[in-house]
This record gives structure tokens, C-alpha cells and sequence, in this order.
């Protein structure tokens, strides 16, 4: 099964770097990587010092636009799909897959009872590297997934019927599937809610959800604020995108923190009005 892992980036060069390293000595080889430049014109110069083969495709977006991550993911399967891939295995810039993430994603995908479905891999959040990063042949010494999400114990798959868990991080269709659920969104644009979107598209198309023991990846450090206040606006435009589509709030967390701190009002609608300096 001819496979490609998709990957959209702006920035996150070491992030990157890291990665590439960790798909090389991956115990199956991925047919092809292709990188998708989101306004990034640095990105070609971080793959070709890594000597590597992967592609880069320029996507376009701009440093202080919002980035175009749904046209981004759709572009790279576009270019798997144009090259002959067969499965596609989708990874977050920021995370490192385990030596076996891609062999398993591979084993699911093969056997027929998995076959058309969306597969999820856990995902282990790393603590700040030491000054020489992170040791490739030491990460599965720490692996500890999300709390939040299923970790399905070993090599098992476990069927799940929460669409509201599915990230976009780490996560891997067949080529059949992928067209099934059509993609992903473009009119999102910026952080948040695209993923969930995604799933809930894969739901109204009928396409069950799993959960791929083994299939492990590492979401490297990098600093993050809670709630992301540097992304409400992209958030609050997304949103409702989002509830004009499936007719529910997301992000339901992320709205209720920032009316708490005064930054939008809800009105009985649900609908978040972003409020002035002065509140």
C-alpha cells in the first residue's frame, strides 16, 4: 500500500528537522513526505539541509494572515493522491511519529474491517528538550498519551463513536476514504476548529472511527497560552463558522474562558460578540 505522510508547516523549522529525522528511521519507510509550505519560504531550505526526500509543495499564506491550514492539508493529499498514494498518514509539524506509527497505521488500514475508516493514533506530549533536543531512541521510554483521548493498549483497535476526539495531529485515510469525507474545509482559516469540523464531516458521510494502538507519535514543546488569546479572532470567526455548519458550539472551552475574562459577550444565541479594549 503506497503511503505518504502529509505535513503543513510555517515555521517550527527544528520542529521540522525533527520529524524528518524521525521518519528515517521509521520500521516501515513511507513511500513519500510531502511538506506544505504555508507561506514559509524557509521551509525548502529546512528540508534540503536534512538531505532528505521529501517534497515541498508552497501552499501561500502570509506571516500576518491567517493561515490557510484546511487548503494546506488538502493540497498535500492532492499531491499524494496525484503521485499514487494509497494511505494517507497525516502529522502535525510538531510531532515526531514512534519507529512503528507508520507500519501501524499500514496494519489497520489492511485489514478489512478498518479499512475505510478514520484512523486516530495517540499522541505523547513532550516536556522542553535538553540543549541537544530530543534523543529519537529514547522517546518510546516515555510515552504517556493525552489523558483525553483513547490509548488504545499495545497493537489494539478500538472502534469509537466520539468524533469531538478526533485531532488533527496525528491521524492516517485511505485514498477511498479520504474522498468519502471530502476533505477538509476550506472557508476555515486559522487556528481552531477545522479538525473538528473534519470529523464531523467523516460522521455524516458514515465513516466509523478508530483508535490505533502502537501508532504513537511526540508532539515536541513549544510554548503555549491557555486559552490562546493571540488566536481569538481566528477562533471566534471559526466557531461560528462552525455552528452555521453543524448547528453546535466547539471550542466550548476556549469561548467560556474568554467571556470570563471579558473578552467577548454571548448573546442568547450562543454567538460570541469580541468586545472593545475597555470591555
Amino acid at each position: 500500500m503506497r503511503t505518504a505522510v502529509v505535513t503543513t508547516v510555517h515555521g517550527r523549522g527544528d520542529h521540522l528537522r525533527q520529524q524528518i529525522a524521525g521518519l528515517a528511521v521509521s520500521a516501515q519507510p513511507t513511500d513519500m513526505h510531502l511538506v506544505v509550505a504555508l507561506g514559509d519560504a524557509t521551509v525548502r531550505d529546512v528540508v534540503a539541509s536534512t538531505a532528505s526526500s521529501a517534497i515541498v509543495i508552497d501552499c501561500g499564506g502570509s506571516a500576518d494572515g491567517p493561515l490557510p491550514l484546511a487548503r494546506g492539508r488538502n493540497d498535500g493529499a492532492a499531491a499524494a493522491l496525484h503521485r499514487g498514494a494509497e494511505l494517507l498518514v497525516f502529522l502535525d509539524v510538531d510531532c515526531i511519529p514512534a519507529a512503528a506509527l507508520i507500519d501501524r497505521y499500514h496494519h489497520a488500514a489492511a485489514r478489512r474491517e478498518h479499512a475505510a475508516a478514520l484512523l486516530c493514533g495517540p499522541v505523547t506530549y513532550l516536556p522542553p528538550p535538553a540543549p541537544g533536543g530530543y534523543a529519537l531512541n529514547q522517546l518510546a521510554m516515555h510515552i504517556s498519551p493525552h489523558p483525553d483521548r483513547p490509548a488504545p493498549a499495545g497493537t489494539d483497535i478500538v472502534t469509537s463513536t466520539d468524533y469531538t476526539l478526533f485531532w488533527s495531529l496525528s491521524f492516517a485515510v485511505r485514498a477511498a476514504t479520504w474522498k468519502r469525507i471530502g476533505g477538509f474545509c476550506e472557508l476555515y482559516r486559522g487556528y481552531g476548529g477545522e479538525d473538528t469540523d473534519f470529523a464531523q464531516s467523516a460522521a455524516a458521510a458514515g465513516v466509523t472511527m478508530r483508535w490505533v494502538g502502537g501508532a504513537d507519535a511526540f508532539h515536541q514543546f513549544h510554548p503555549v497560552s491557555d486559552p490562546p488569546i493571540e488566536h481569538i479572532d481566528d477562533i471566534l470567526r471559526n466557531a461560528t463558522l462552525f455552528q452555521q455548519r453543524w448547528g453546535w458550539w466547539p471550542m466550548q472551552g476556549w469561548l467560556r474562558e474568554f467571556e470570563n475574562r471579558g473578552l467577548i459577550r454571548r448573546g442568547a444565541d450562543g454567538r460570541p460578540h469580541r468586545l472593545g479594549p475597555r470591555g
